[in-house]
């Protein structure tokens, strides 16, 4: 994805390490790199803690800036702080297209918002814990879960665990596909033909639920999810010099299916006129 003028978006990615397993590390920044370039990466922590010595493990190798900030007070987060003021500092100082907040925390809730207010596109990562307020305050939120690598191999985890060796993750169950939000989508950005574009789609889905990942639901990518839908079709329409990817509900599906999405999308605009 590229910056208006043609050249990536400059990133700053803002760590907290409080409330981000080190596991995700390395899947963290390839995605960071599907939006544009780290130019700045920070991670805030108490570095004297002990629970940060997975963190530490991984700074060097993946150039990550610790930012130290001493627990002055129990029950206060005082890292959540500093990265609040660090972002507010780079967003007046740095040249800077965009953010990545790592982090389960509503805490960031306002510091997303204000970001965006200010023109920059703010991705979200965190848990599937995170408060809906934080996701939503986001333009796009990936929940780390689909990052975390599963083992290189199939041989069996032992009963015990060696000492030195990091803990194996176990991939979740993918969740049910949301079909009729997908449907709804589909209803609201297609043309008198029904047809919609898949590149579009992607676009309103993330608008609607900064949260959607295809990923989230078994699927790498989301004209794989589409394809895999048995009353969805998917297929290639010239669009000026090219051919592209378009999505519709098909003719033959239920009636109760395309009539409760366009019911619904009816609705959504009558609230909103």
């Amino acid at each position: 994805m590229a910056a208006p003028n043609g050249s990536q978006r400059r990133l700053a990615v803002l760590v907290d390490a409080d409330n981000a397993p080190a596991a995700i590390i390395e899947g963290l920044l390839e995605e960071v790199a599907r939006y544009g370039v780290a130019t700045v990466k920070r991670i805030y922590g108490d570095w004297t803690s002990q629970q940060m010595n997975s963190w530490k493990r991984v700074l060097l190798a993946q150039s990550l800036q610790p930012v130290q900030q001493f627990a002055y007070t129990t029950g206060k987060n005082a890292t959540d702080s500093a990265l609040i003021i660090d972002a507010m500092d780079l967003l007046h100082t740095g040249d800077l297209d965009g953010f990545c907040i790592v982090s389960s925390d509503s805490d960031f809730t306002r510091l997303a918002s204000r970001l965006r207010e200010s023109g920059k596109k703010v991705y979200g990562f965190g848990e599937e814990k995170t408060p809906s307020s934080f996701v939503a305050a986001c333009d796009q939120f990936i929940y780390t879960g689909v990052l975390r690598r599963p083992a290189a191999d199939p041989t069996p985890v032992p009963t015990g665990p060696s000492k030195g060796a990091s803990p194996v993750t176990t991939p979740k169950k993918p969740q049910p596909v949301p079909f009729r939000f997908i449907c709804q989508a589909i209803d609201d950005i297609s043309g008198d033909d029904e047809w919609a574009l898949l590149s579009q789609l992607g676009s309103h889905l993330t608008k609607l639920r900064p949260g959607f990942d295809p990923r989230l639901y078994g699927f790498a990518k989301l004209s794989t999810l589409l394809a895999a839908q048995p009353d969805l079709e998917v297929t290639q329409a010239v669009v000026g010099n090219g051919a592209t990817a378009v999505v519709r509900i098909r003719p033959s599906a239920t009636p109760a299916l395309s009539s409760a999405a366009r019911s619904t999308a009816g609705t959504r605009a009558t609230a909103t006129s």
